[in-house]
């Protein structure tokens, strides 16, 4: 599991398969994206900059962009697609709209090491990072296969969602570390529980 750690307060995580799943992360257990720090760690730790990017312009009308398209990316990953669904439509229309700017531009340039490393051609816009986002939703929801690899995790009490690619499909958390080992740990406690008893 990729988690990354912006700073002590909080924890990201990146490890559902696409980014548009990993921005629906941040909110479990508790919202992540409360304040512009968060984001920018989350927009760098995602991978939709690369590293070292600044992201001074990210304040807190980012935030509500981010958080909106969060919205509507777990409306439209959780309900079955209908087109008699107002808020599917609604959610899928807005998603849309995001997808048409253009993202960010990235150009192979000369580290300082010697060899090829990404950089952005202007500083990234929140309308180019969301587009970013918007469009990795678009391409999930239209790839038959992605989104039948769509899985809601098994863990307690955990409203994740991931990609499935494991070997055979059977992967059951969003997280072996996190949601596989307190059900490992829950398990072992009912075992010794009973052999107590």
């Amino acid at each position: 599991m990729a988690l990354g750690t912006a700073t002590a307060s909080y924890e990201l995580r990146f490890d559902s398969g696409r980014t548009c799943l990993d921005l629906l992360a941040t909110t479990h257990p508790e919202e992540r994206l409360d304040s512009a720090g968060p984001l920018r760690a989350w927009i760098a730790g995602s991978g939709l900059v690369p590293a070292g990017t600044p992201l001074t312009s990210a304040d807190s009308s980012w935030l509500v962009s981010f958080r909106e398209l969060r919205g509507h990316i777990g409306q439209l990953v959780r309900e079955e697609p209908s087109r008699d669904s107002r808020s599917f439509g609604v959610a899928l229309t807005r998603v849309n709209e995001l997808s048409l700017a253009a993202p960010p531009v990235p150009l192979a340039v000369w580290g300082t090491g010697g060899s090829l490393v990404r950089a952005l051609a202007a500083p990234p816009t929140c309308g180019a990072l969301l587009a970013a986002v918007a469009r990795d939703t678009v391409e999930l929801l239209t790839d038959p296969a992605a989104r039948a690899s769509i899985r809601q995790c098994e863990g307690d009490n955990c409203p994740l969602v991931y990609l499935d690619t494991s070997r055979g499909r059977r992967r059951r958390w969003c997280s072996s570390e996190v949601c596989g080992n307190r059900e490992r740990v829950a398990r072992h406690r009912r075992r010794a529980a009973l052999a107590r008893a």
